[in-house]
């Protein structure tokens, strides 16, 4: 087996939090493959993988149940059941993703729009009081 990491390290490196990687394990996402003598948790790539792959879809608003389902789709292990269908599941799952992508942009663009107004008037202030600021000095 590869490399071995402590969950410092693997959190450094999915940019997860201590507390969300051992939340995925007590929930059976991402269960480290091997403890050390001392009972450390010990995580490998694909352990790593599973976790970003986890760290992709929650912002998709997949729910723990199906991030459970994809992993064991695409990266099974010893202790997960068969997914029934797996060719139809994958694609529910991308139309969804698509979904969630369309839905994302259509948030950014309304953002843009937004901060564009923003500026527009943040410009328009400053000239409206640079203006005002060059009236009220005294004429010599």
């Amino acid at each position: 087996m590869g490399e071995r990491m402590q969950i410092g390290e693997v959190a450094e490196r999915t940019g997860l939090s201590l507390r969300t990687i051992r939340y995925y394990e007590e929930v059976g996402l991402v269960v480290p493959s091997a403890r050390s003598q001392g009972g450390f948790r010990l995580y490998t790539e694909p352990d790593l993988d599973r976790l970003q792959l986890t760290k992709r879809m929650k912002p998709l608003g997949f729910q723990l149940e199906e991030i459970r389902e994809l992993l064991t789709i695409l990266a099974p292990t010893g202790n997960t059941t068969e997914v029934e269908d797996p060719v139809g599941r994958l694609a529910e799952f991308s139309a969804a993703a698509e979904r969630a992508c369309d839905d994302l942009r259509d948030k950014l663009h309304a953002a843009e729009e937004f901060a564009l107004m923003l500026r527009t008037h943040k410009a328009a202030a400053g000239r409206k009081s640079k203006r005002q600021a060059t009236a009220a000095r005294p004429r010599r």
